[in-house]
């Protein structure tokens, strides 16, 4: 699917997991079940990298996030991480080879030991395959938290590109907020419409809003969209009033309507922007809209201001 990144990652990830096939010997001791953790850190993340070890193998992976300051120590880290994650998790193995030593190392020890019913030794490795162990793990850990970090930079800026191209073709500045509108129904009986909100170019999901339609009868995408306007619109007058009269009150209360856009786009053409038009003019209202044309495909194929 020339989807290059991923298969570089998936690619990176495959050498590590055959290196760490080819390596793994079942220890003299006859363990054969541990986990191996270890963590690579920046400024505000960590990624804990897990290989679970079953029977002499390695049958799985996991990494997980953690929200750090630049002042958290890792063996902190790493402590906390294994407090949260064997406090949840339903089977334990016999050795827990660590980046780190933990500072509360006995107590976790003894703690673990009780949920297993058996002795569970955290162990960290100094030297030949065991420490090759724990530094495949770190290197998976840093790989990993360097790609997400990249891909993250790379959709910002393409967000950031979208926002300003859009701000470009319709000659204004200053689009932090998007609301976009739709009106969808099976035959008129069941119309409802939609609401979606884009800051900074990207998708803000707790903004999404759905209105059924209580006062248009049958299929009238125009009427049905005027009363969506109108309802969203007035909710977001109202609210802004009683924000004002708490915060003169001395108190303080985040609104769900009361963040206008900077630019309404419209599933549709001229007549859908009329409508919309209409409805700021009625509450006094003064927002830029546009409206997203469709191809014979409904793709858009241009936009209307």
């Amino acid at each position: 699917r020339l989807e290059y990144e991923e298969a570089a990652r998936l690619r990176d990830l495959l050498s590590s997991l055959n290196h760490v096939t080819q390596k793994q010997k079942i220890s003299s001791d006859g363990i054969q079940d541990r986990d191996i953790i270890a963590m690579a850190k920046d400024e505000e993340d960590a990624l804990v990298q897990i290989f679970f070890i079953r029977d002499g193998k390695m049958i799985g992976r996991e990494h997980h996030y953690i929200q750090v300051s630049i002042d958290d120590e890792e063996p902190q880290i790493l402590e906390s991480f294994v407090k949260q994650f064997y406090a949840g998790t339903p089977f334990l193995p016999k050795e827990i080879w660590l980046q780190y030593n933990l500072p509360d190392e006995e107590l976790i020890s003894n703690w673990l030991s009780q949920k297993r019913r058996t002795k569970v030794k955290l162990i960290v490795p100094k030297k030949g395959s065991r420490e090759k162990m724990i530094e495949l793990a770190e290197k998976n850990a840093k790989l990993i938290l360097n790609q997400d970090k990249e891909k993250l930079r790379r959709e910002e800026l393409r967000s950031i590109k979208a926002v300003t191209e859009i701000e470009s073709l319709l000659g204004i500045s200053g689009i932090k907020r998007i609301e976009a509108f739709d009106i969808s129904s099976t035959g008129g009986a069941q119309s409802v419409g939609s609401m979606v909100v884009y800051e900074g170019g990207k998708p803000k999901k707790n903004d999404y809003r759905k209105f059924k339609i209580k006062g248009v009868v049958g299929p009238n995408d125009y009427a049905s969209m005027e009363e969506v306007l109108t309802r969203r619109f007035e909710h977001g007058l109202r609210e802004k009033e009683e924000l004002k009269i708490l915060e003169k009150a001395g108190s303080r209360k985040e609104g769900k309507f009361s963040n206008f856009p900077d630019l309404i786009l419209m599933d549709g053409g001229r007549g859908q922007i009329n409508i919309c038009l209409k409805v700021l003019e009625k509450l006094g209202i003064d927002i830029a809209v546009a409206g997203l044309v469709k191809d014979d495909r409904h793709r858009t194929r241009g936009i209307y201001f």
